[in-house]
């Protein structure tokens, strides 16, 4: 019997890929066994790539119990494991079975293994592993021990010798690069007809036939259309949640990565029979304590599979995207250094009503420990609904396209809920690069003008591309500072759609008394070149509201019909639902009518007083082997942002004093012929567009044109610029 595909969501015990019971329990297992003998290490090497591989491993399975014999078999990409009751009960392989076993195997062996057990079991497998999302490695103080790791669990194991653990490694390594990833990306799209009708012309054809009269015929003409109406509506509903069971899983997918992106071991070198550990991080798992469960106890478990594409590494343009795969990513700031001392915001503000804030300098206690390019990045974070829209759009359905659209440009506003502080101000020419293989996209910005600041950014994605530039303009008015974006963001798939919208304006009210709070208000025209179009309302909040932070829209086609009404939240999720108008009993149950599109993650349970979200919280992370092939100009690298981050404020105010006194060469800068090193305007009135060339500059260490912006320098410098 073969191993059965799951669900990727199901957790059911599983039959065992093996045969079982193919052979009476009367015959002997030397018989079963006899076909293939015990394999060194060497043989595997040059082996079939569809062989079936078996053999007896010690499982740690509990300090109670300590290490147990379990009967293994690898095969088709699945690693098994049962066991070992009687030797006449371990039907495991048939006669028919074309396997290589490793170690020494005999009847003989086995019933010694077990020579307690009084009772006659039948084996069931106890658990598989989906090898393709798992990893392993040896043991660095164990040279009979190795590991194998999946997302829910780490199975500690170990052979009789070290010849044993080498062709077992071997083995799966062989089978892991065998057995490809199929991934969710491909076409499973299916499109129920909208014309989509029946004739009854045969059936009150029929009915005359028998005599009945006009009006009886129209009634049962009235009772099969309205059927066939029910019965297509169902299709619909049927067709939708499918729709949005491959997003889950989609989404599943994604979270899957990230998984595999914080905790993958892999190995090298397999030509000299040695396996060592690829991780970022210096704790060997080796000190790790052993899981305390019973097998008893516990149920089978079966690795859920994943359905993503791995990294393309055959290209230079790819190099930034494959080379931090393995990275742990954080979970929280660390702790501060120093105890924060209270500031009063209305004494540094109180003269400065009415004018620019990004003019202002004002100590960093004000600020957050990020810039003002990676709060660009941020309305990344929920990135998955592009890719959505990308499938969607390649699978004919521009609506679902142009709504995933729309969620993901409300999206980019969820983050800044209970923010209050004031992101840096970044240096002229700094940048900032984000390498997201977990989310599969790569972002890179820059800071193209000062004055006035513009922030220029690119992002490439699975099938689409994604840039623009924003010009910041706030103004202080007493008790509320309002943020004006200025600028279009640009949204190209790589079948030529382009979506383009601007942001609405933010506000940041009770600067002076009362609770602090941000709220967005305006209207947001998401203006697509083909079949849709879309406009979204933020609300703006009252005094008196009590429904808070609303957004409301539609979707229309090039006719101005419109094709689906928008509702939702921009701090919580968003809604959709077919056709034009929305009740109000929908809006306030819009789970029972109508469909979700997009919904905001929880927010990490180490809160600090930024409230930045955790996603938010890795932007700024150095992670291991980053800073060495870093520009000079990127925003991790600024000393007082890095010192912010660290709680060492009185650092971090001397730091931002410096910068701040090198900022003022920036206009100087600008007016004696500065350019941006990696973004070039076309025109005078439009976007700022990415030129190219930074991701292979890097993937060459090539900075020998970034200045070091945050380094040292000295009055006359500032008087010769």
């Amino acid at each position: 019997m073969r191993v059965k595909e799951l669900h990727p969501l199901c957790c059911i015990t599983l039959e065992s890929p093996h045969g079982i019971n193919n052979k009476s329990p009367e015959e002997p297992v030397t018989t079963a066994l006899t076909r293939s003998r015990s394999l060194p290490a060497k043989s595997l090497i040059g082996g079939s790539e569809s062989e079936t591989v078996a053999g007896i491993l010690y499982k740690w399975t509990n300090f109670g119990k300590g290490w147990r014999s379990r009967w293994f078999l690898l095969r088709n990409g699945i690693l098994s494991y049962s066991k070992i009751r009687r030797p006449e009960n371990l039907n495991l392989l048939s006669p028919s079975d074309d396997v290589r076993l490793i170690g020494d195997i005999s009847g003989e062996r086995l019933s010694r293994m077990d020579s307690c057990s009084g009772r006659r079991k039948q084996q069931k497998t106890v658990g598989i592993v989906h090898l393709k999302v798992s990893s392993f490695r040896e043991s660095k103080s164990d040279d009979r021990k190795f590991y194998i790791f999946t997302a829910t669990k780490t199975l500690h194991l170990r052979t009789d010798s070290i010849s044993d653990r080498a062709a077992w490694l071997q083995a799966l390594a062989s089978t892991k690069c065998i057995f490809p990833l199929r991934s969710l990306n491909g076409d499973f799209s299916f499109i129920p007809p909208k014309d989509l009708s029946i004739s009854t012309e045969r059936l009150k054809k029929r009915l005359h036939e028998e005599g009945m009269n006009e009006n009886l015929v129209k009634e049962c003409e009235q009772i099969m259309l309205s059927e066939f109406s029910e019965m297509h509506g169902q299709v619909k509903l049927l067709h939708e949640e499918r729709t949005n069971l491959l997003d889950a899983l989609r989404q599943l997918e994604a979270a899957n990565l990230e998984v595999g992106a914080s905790g993958k071991h892999e190995f090298s070198s397999l030509g000299r029979g040695k396996y060592s550990e690829c991780s970022t991080t210096a704790s060997s798992d080796d000190k790790q304590e052993f899981e305390d469960v019973s097998e008893e106890d516990e149920p089978s478990f079966h690795d859920t599979k994943e359905f993503f594409n791995e990294p393309n590494v055959g290209s230079e343009s790819n190099l930034a995207i494959s080379g931090h795969a393995d990275i742990k990513r954080r979970t929280k700031l660390p702790d501060p250094a120093e105890k924060e001392k209270g500031v009063s915001l209305w004494s540094m503000i109180k003269d400065n009503v009415g004018k620019d804030l990004t003019r202002v300098c004002l100590p960093v206690y004000f600020n957050e420990p990020i810039s003002s390019l990676q709060k660009c990045f941020e309305d990344l974070e929920y990135s998955y609904l592009l890719d959505r829209a990308y499938e969607h759009g390649k699978s004919g359905n521009g609506l679902l396209r142009a709504l995933n659209v729309a969620a993901f440009a409300v999206s980019g506003y969820a983050s800044t809920e209970c923010r209050h502080c004031k992101p840096f101000n970044p240096l002229l020419g700094e940048t900032y690069e984000a390498d997201f293989p977990e989310k599969g996209i790569r972002f890179f910005s820059e800071k193209v003008s000062h004055h006035p600041t513009v922030i220029a950014c690119h992002c490439e994605g699975k099938g689409w591309k994604f840039w623009g530039d924003t010009n910041l303009r706030s103004k202080f008015w007493g008790r509320s500072i309002q943020v004006e974006p200025v600028g279009v963001l640009t949204l190209e798939f790589d079948d030529g759609e382009v979506f383009q919208w601007s942001k609405v304006t933010s506000t940041i009210y009770n600067i002076i008394l009362g609770k602090l709070y941000c709220d967005h208000h305006g209207v947001m025209q998401i203006r697509g070149n083909r079949q849709y179009s879309c406009t979204l309302k933020f609300k703006e909040q009252s005094i008196l509201e009590r429904n808070p932070h609303q957004v409301n829209g539609f979707v229309e086609d090039v006719a101005g019909q419109k094709a689906a009404t928008i509702f939702g939240k921009w701090d919580d999720s968003l809604y959709y639902v077919a056709g034009d108008g929305i009740s109000k009993s929908k809006v306030s149950d819009p789970a029972s009518n109508a469909s979700l599109l997009w919904k905001r993650t929880k927010p990490p349970p180490n809160v600090t007083r930024y409230n930045l979200t955790s996603f938010a919280i890795t932007l700024n992370e150095l992670t291991p082997g980053l800073q060495e092939i870093l520009p000079p100009t990127d925003s991790r690298l600024r000393p007082d942002q890095r010192h912010l981050e660290n709680g060492e404020y009185e650092k971090a105010n001397l730091e931002k004093q410096r910068l701040e006194r090198r900022q003022r060469m920036s206009r100087q800068l600008q007016e004696s012929g500065w350019r941006p090193r990696w973004f070039k305007r076309q025109g005078e009135s439009e976007t700022f567009k990415y030129t190219g060339g930074y991701w292979e500059a890097r993937g060459h260490r090539n900075w020998d044109d970034c200045p070091d912006i945050f380094g040292e320098f000295t009055e006359e410098l500032a008087d010769s610029a």
